[in-house]
């Protein structure tokens, strides 16, 4: 079945269309909506905004989420990946620890990795979490992570949490004891959080 080619420029002068991103807009800064700024964002980014629209809206999601992140903390509430919002606020999270990992900030990384395998409440998540975490702290690049520690074959597309790196080319529980210093040193990091509750 072939897909509909969606005319970008069409889009660009269509009122409706226009309306209704505004209408996001609003309700994204009423609601501190983070999936609402991910839906502006595609938009946005399928028009081919200006980047100080797209900054704008990246800023949003990022400093929303960081707000979410430390109210999490603070109530000791996890990330329950069936709630879009909550997948939405993980997942800005996670990309933006994913961009400090490729910048090289492995402190910032390690750091964002291991809260996120503290908030996630999905077993496999939080498992996948602690092994970014590992990685980083085992000295690995971020390049090195992705060609030899990660498996992109086995990504379904259609699920929800499928941006986050969660397949890697051995099983997490081998993975985990391989890291298993790395591990130790990463749950005593977390302790600090353990304790505060």
């Amino acid at each position: 079945m072939q897909q509909e080619e969606i005319d970008i420029e069409a889009l660009k002068t269509n009122e409706e269309f226009l309306g209704n991103l505004k209408t996001i807009e609003q309700e994204m800064k009423d609601e501190n909506s983070i999936a609402k700024g991910y839906q502006l964002l595609d938009a946005k980014l399928l028009l081919e905004a200006p980047e100080d629209e797209i900054n704008d809206i990246f800023t949003f999601i990022v400093n929303t989420a960081f707000d979410v992140l430390a109210e999490k903390l603070s109530t000791h509430k996890g990330f329950d990946m069936a709630v879009y919002e909550d997948l939405a606020t993980a997942r800005a999270i996670y990309e933006h620890g994913i961009q400090r990992y490729s910048e090289n900030d492995k402190k910032g990384a390690k750091e964002i990795f291991l809260v996120l395998h503290h908030t996630m409440q999905t077993e496999e998540l939080k498992e996948a979490m602690m092994i970014h975490a590992c990685a980083v702290m085992a000295g690995h690049s971020f390049d090195d992570f992705i060609q030899n520690l990660v498996d992109t074959s086995g990504v379904d597309e259609s699920d929800p949490t499928a941006f986050f790196i969660q397949t890697f080319v051995q099983p997490n529980d081998i993975l985990l004891t391989m890291f298993a210093k790395y591990v130790k040193l990463g749950k005593e990091e977390l302790k600090v959080l353990e304790e505060s509750k």
